[in-house]
């Protein structure tokens, strides 16, 4: 079960900001930073991830104060989450070292602040005026996106740059921002799980789960370990589909017109498993709060016969990629992100184990099935973009192994439920407040959820797109235009579930 390991007050903004700054002295992360609008202000929230779990520190900001204590200072981590509080509630961290906006759009209707009905106030920048980084003689800004060719999603890219040489990258999230947490207010637990599973599209599975397991904590609804075997088996299929598409990425950015196809076709089958097994390429409608909806169509034996074939076939292609010279030569050194720098930031999923962090929620925190199957974590110090994929390489074969686990126990566990004793729609009685987490494949997706009377009043998401994305204009020293896609690929992350 992921229960928070401590919930505290901090009482002041500053008293929370000195308690992160203890907690990364002591070798902690600053895993998320959130406000929330509260009828005595604005709720400031930090959650601190350790060895034991998540703890959560609250702080109020009293009506009518318009600034605080900047914690960026003290936590580099805090850089873009102050930026989103900046932009959501129109306060000021005093001490922030840009406040340009960041996920609401320049211009447009006003959005609801999550947590209340109000709308934080217009921001409206000349959007042809942005702060130079990188200034001296020759030095001009490229504008990419943030429509470009071929099926990617909205961002803007601003690439500041003497000609070839990236000088300095600057991004815009705004294009993806739908406003989902204010969605969430008034909503049923089963229902919202729906909003869930579309905050992130390429990580529906993770985002439901930890979103139901925070319903569950609150309504103290257990779930059957038949059900908690199927979540595990749609996340593993889901974590290849999403390492597939990235491979593909990377051999499309090489030309390698051969393996896009054949890694494409993978991933292709993958997809049509899943369909097979739950009736949804992406995993959809599965997961609900109390155990899981349905039993997979396809038998386990079925289940296990297509693995078989899918990881034999893309075992051959996998070595043939990795070992085209030319292919590992464009990604040697391209994008590198020093270790030293991975851990002060407290980089979540493939990006932070490629830079030598050895943290995965499936092992460290289990949830689901996994602290029974048991998750081996392989990372690198290299920190490129290489070693970035050698990771994702390795978390392919370890899915494999882990979704054999899984269908084995559930050739076993076939007559057991599927859901709780309680109906799912049933937490008219809930009330309360919990953390959860799961393991996407982009890294830790982290869920603050408070229900009261069986409504959701607030629902915090933060992906780990959200966490990770902030690093990608630190890692273009040494690189040059024609590296960008493969440093953009590399780090596997999406812009919707960043933007929200």
């Amino acid at each position: 079960m992921t229960v928070a390991a401590e919930h505290e007050i901090a009482g002041s903004v500053a008293s929370l900001r000195d308690r992160v700054a203890r907690h990364i002295g002591a070798g902690g992360r600053l895993a998320d930073l959130f406000g929330t609008a509260h009828k005595t202000g604005l709720l400031i929230t930090a959650q601190l991830a350790g060895p034991d779990g998540i703890t959560t520190v609250d702080a109020i900001l009293p009506a009518g104060q318009a600034s605080y204590p900047a914690v960026t200072p003290v936590a580099g981590a805090a850089f873009w989450y102050e930026r989103e509080i900046h932009d959501m509630f129109g306060v000021v961290p005093d001490g922030h070292p840009r406040l340009e906006p960041l996920v609401l759009p320049a211009s447009g209707p006003e959005l609801p602040r999550p947590g209340s009905d109000g709308a934080p106030g217009r921001i409206d920048p000349d959007p042809q005026v942005l702060p130079r980084h990188a200034v001296g003689p020759g030095l001009f800004t490229i504008p990419h996106g943030p429509v470009r060719s071929g099926v990617t999603e909205s961002i803007e890219y601003l690439v500041e740059t003497p000609g070839e040489d990236i000088a300095h990258l600057n991004m815009r999230l705004f294009y993806k921002h739908r406003g989902i947490e204010a969605r969430y207010a008034g909503m049923r637990p089963a229902d919202a799980v729906l909003l869930a599973e579309r905050t992130e599209g390429v990580a529906s599975v993770a985002h439901a789960i930890a979103f139901c397991q925070a319903v569950e904590q609150i309504s103290g609804t257990p779930v059957p370990w038949r059900a908690a075997l199927i979540r595990t088996l749609h996340a593993e299929l889901e974590r290849l589909a999403c390492h597939l598409d990235v491979v593909v990425r990377l051999a499309d950015g090489a030309g390698l017109a051969v393996a896009t196809a054949r890694f494409g076709w993978h991933k292709e089958q993958v997809l049509r498993l899943t369909g097979q097994i739950c009736g949804s390429r992406f995993g959809r409608g599965v997961v609900t709060p109390g155990g899981v909806t349905a039993a997979p169509q396809l038998d386990p034996a079925a289940i296990l016969a297509a693995l078989r074939q899918l990881e034999r076939q893309l075992s051959a292609d996998l070595k043939l990629l990795m070992g085209t010279a030319s292919f590992l030569d464009r990604l040697r050194r391209t994008g590198p992100f020093p270790p030293a720098r991975a851990a002060e930031h407290g980089a979540l999923g493939p990006v932070g184990r490629a830079s030598g962090i050895v943290d995965d929620a499936r092992q460290s925190r289990p949830y689901a099935a996994y602290g029974s199957l048991g998750t081996t974590v392989s990372s690198r110090d290299d920190g490129d973009a290489l070693a970035r994929l050698e990771v994702r390489v390795d978390e392919i074969a370890g899915a494999f192994h882990l979704l054999r686990q899984a269908a084995d126990e559930l050739s076993e566990a076939a007559s057991g439920p599927l859901h709780a004793d309680r109906p799912g729609a049933d937490f008219t009685g809930a009330d309360g407040r919990a953390v959860s987490w799961a393991e996407a494949p982009q890294g830790e997706v982290l869920y603050d959820v408070r229900i009261e009377s069986g409504r959701i009043t607030r629902c915090r998401s933060r992906s780990a797109s959200f966490h990770n994305l902030v690093l990608m204009h630190e890692v273009f020293a040494g690189d040059i235009l024609t590296d960008f896609p493969f440093i953009e690929a590399s780090f596997g992350l999406s812009v919707a579930g960043a933007a929200r």
